[in-house]
């Protein structure tokens, strides 16, 4: 076999890296970027509760049941293309949001972002696939694209608080506008196209498969984990299960699937289900944290964001470090394991804040965020590296739908137990939330209603004492698997010209 050194990115690539690093950094805020607009929004719009949750939610459903469908598409007509297809649509559906004149306008302009999310997510990370061909130069980038990822989530409430506090509501979206335009400018400049050579027929029967398995077991899972289980989300998450296994079974049948059982060879299923508890544990300590600041604390909406800040600081140098330690001839499997420990950690120092701990809290986020990205970008890497490059479109969408439903697990997981300790410990009739219980407090009298905040504080805290060690114990399980002989993939390999690995030598 061929083994010529594979050929190494030059400025024009690392430039293309910065370019597409645009819209990730927007998708990802605008997860979180309605958190404080909100308020101004209803104030504005007038929207009905339930319509006021889907503005919220609207935009996560949409990116999460297409991502599978957007990935394969890309492979098909060129990830840049659909690139430049997604970014039009992100644009314009970020003006209409703006400028929403009721909250049907609004909730119809979410949902073409998150269409357009859904595109422009796994078509970034494909390309870095295709621009990086030397392995060791697309870690790196691969690195950048995690750290971007997630320093856009913990940027967008912030950004929401500083836009809404000094203009109207519908900056937060017009923000995303320049970087679409420059986007839609550069791209065609500096990106070369790419698609599958040999695609096959679009599967369109898989598209409404796939939707019908995510959507209901993300729905299901974001409801159990706001407001506890019940009989309608268990039934949520049934549906989605059942259309799951119908959805396997025709992409194992089906001459051209949506997504080749071939991606799931050489360590990518493994990679895959890993880093969905790296999403688990991110997501479930971010559940806990962000109240906690608010309500336990007492600090305000904008406060609690710049204090959220905080954490994301270390998170620039977790991903380059990784990268360093498997560059000089660390094996990465004790890398990826060393990831989950670090984060295991951040929540074991998690498990000793008490009721005024700003530091502890913090240094706890950032501990957990910093192994969590250490274990994101190599096992991205060695996703993307493991996957046929004319499949990288698949191969990126099939990770991101993994971190979406991990998200959504570790939200539902950890917050029940959080939830069944603190409802165990609050007085009989008291409110269920931490936010109803702070509520009445304040309509009682002086020492009563003081009382009532104090139980409430230490029943959060408890429970969230509880949940850090649940969360320990998954991490630091998922540490062992990555340490196990079947996940011998996550050792590196020779690699071809076209970025490839060979395979493994006996």
């Amino acid at each position: 076999m061929d083994t010529t050194t594979p050929p190494r990115a030059g400025r024009k690539e690392w430039t293309a890296l910065a370019v597409l690093m645009l819209p990730l950094l927007l998708v990802s805020m605008d997860v979180s970027v309605l958190y404080f607009a909100i308020p101004a929004i209803s104030a504005d719009l007038d929207p009905s509760g339930t319509q006021q949750l889907w503005i919220f939610d609207i935009y996560a459903f949409v990116l999460a049941g297409l991502l599978m469908t957007m990935g394969s598409l890309g492979d098909r007509i060129g990830r840049r293309r659909l690139l430049l297809i997604g970014a039009t649509a992100f644009g314009g559906a970020s003006l209409a949001a703006a400028y929403a004149t009721g909250p049907g306008m609004l909730i119809a302009a979410r949902a073409v972002l998150g269409i357009g999310g859904a595109t422009l997510m796994p078509s970034t990370m494909a390309l870095v696939r295709t621009l990086f061909h030397d392995p060791g130069q697309r870690a790196r980038a691969i690195g950048v694209w995690s750290g971007v990822m997630v320093a856009g989530i913990a940027l967008g409430s912030v950004l929401s608080g500083v836009l809404v506090e000094f203009f109207w509501w519908g900056s937060v979206f017009l923000v995303n506008l320049p970087a679409m335009v420059l986007l839609l400018l550069l791209a065609p400049l500096l990106i070369p196209e790419s698609r599958d050579p040999a695609p096959g027929r679009f599967d369109a029967l898989s598209v409404p498969l796939s939707m019908a398995a995510v959507l209901p077991v993300v729905y299901g899972l974001k409801e159990i984990a706001a407001e506890g289980v019940r009989a309608a989300y268990l039934g949520s998450l049934a549906v989605g299960l059942v259309f799951a296994a119908l959805f396997v079974r025709r992409q194992r049948t089906a001459a051209s699937p949506l997504v080749s059982p071939a991606l799931f060879r050489r360590g990518f299923g493994s990679a895959v289900g890993l880093n969905l508890v790296s999403a688990f544990a991110m997501m479930g300590s971010a559940y806990f944290t962000t109240q906690y600041l608010q309500s336990v604390l007492g600090k305000s909406a904008l406060e609690a964001a710049l204090w959220a800040l905080l954490p994301s600081v270390p998170i620039g140098f977790a991903a380059p470090t990784a990268v360093a330690l498997v560059q000089r001839g660390a094996d990465r499997a004790h890398v990826v394991a060393g990831g989950f420990a670090v984060s295991a950690c951040g929540y074991g120092v998690l498990a000793l804040a008490g009721t005024d701990s700003l530091w502890t809290v913090l240094a706890a986020a950032a501990v957990l965020a910093c192994g969590a990205t250490v274990v994101t970008s190599q096992l991205t890497d060695l996703a993307l590296g493991a996957a046929p490059a004319d499949k990288a479109g698949a191969a990126s969408s099939l990770l991101e739908t993994g971190q979406e439903f991990g998200g959504a697990l570790g939200m539902a997981v950890l917050g029940s137990i959080g939830t069944g300790v603190y409802g165990h410990q609050m007085p009989s009739g008291a409110p269920d939330t931490l936010g109803g219980a702070l509520a009445l407090a304040d309509r009682l009298p002086a020492e009563a209603g003081a009382a009532l905040a104090r139980t409430a504080r230490a029943a959060f805290t408890d429970g969230m004492h509880a949940a850090a060690l649940a969360g320990a114990g998954a991490l630091l399980l998922a540490a062992a698997l990555a340490l196990r002989a079947p996940f011998i993939a996550l050792r590196a390999r020779p690699q071809t010209p076209d970025g490839l690995e060979c395979p493994a030598r006996n």
